[in-house]
């Protein structure tokens, strides 16, 4: 407990400084909600619910709901394709300016360890579909983690996207937070990130929790 309080108090502290920097932007949150459902030793179901806000649990920008089939080629690399609903509301403190959008993605991911420490590495293609035009995204994200004990594990993370039709540089995720593992199914997660436009800058804390099941049935000896 006295882990988690201080580890709450660094991100805030560090967000705070953050946010101060960009007095126009406002201290928002995610609150991410993730599901790992295990079919076979090579099929997996992967879910995803992320509540975001602008300001610290109070008007709501965006929902967003994911879910996907992942297939592992090897230990090292998987794929995934699934499908996406996002709703956002486009107006800070005002009401209206919401849309809907729906996407198709398709992911690559690669994984290694060099001691103790874990490298990540994912490439998404991402279509966008919206009511009047579509669009597509290339994303990459490399991320590193590393445990600090049996229970807390700490990350940092930078993803970056790129557009196939206008201006190729879209935006840049740049996030660092800490884990903690309640069971072997459930994890809790505490974070901060930056959010980089090519015209301006977010600050977000995240609060997570994901919960992973297997589903494969034990043979009978």
């Amino acid at each position: 407990m006295k882990k988690l309080l201080l580890a709450s108090f660094i991100l805030l502290f560090t967000a705070q400084n953050f946010a101060q920097s960009n007095a126009e932007k406002e201290l928002g949150v995610w609150y991410m909600f993730g599901g790992s459902h295990k079919l076979s030793e090579k099929l997996t179901i992967k879910s995803l619910a992320h509540f975001r806000f602008f300001e610290f649990g109070d008007d709501m920008q965006q929902l967003l709901l994911r879910a996907g089939l992942n297939y592992k080629l090897s230990d090292h690399f998987s794929v995934l394709a699934g499908y996406a609903f996002l709703n956002t509301d486009a107006t800070y403190d005002l009401d209206g300016g919401k849309a809907n959008e729906h996407r198709i993605y398709e992911d690559l991911y690669a994984s290694h360890k060099i001691s103790k420490l874990s490298f990540a590495h994912r490439i998404r293609l991402e279509h966008r579909f919206f009511k009047t035009n579509t669009n597509n995204w290339i994303r990459y994200q490399l991320g590193l983690s590393h445990p600090i004990d049996d229970k807390w594990s700490a990350y940092v993370y930078d993803e970056v996207f790129f557009n196939f039709s206008g201006q190729a540089y879209t935006m840049n995720w740049l996030g660092a937070g800490f884990k903690y593992k309640i069971s072997k199914s459930t994890k809790l997660q505490l974070g901060y990130m930056n959010i980089s436009t090519v015209n301006a800058n977010f600050n977000r804390l995240q609060v997570g929790v994901s919960f992973s099941t297997n589903h494969i049935k034990k043979r009978k000896i």
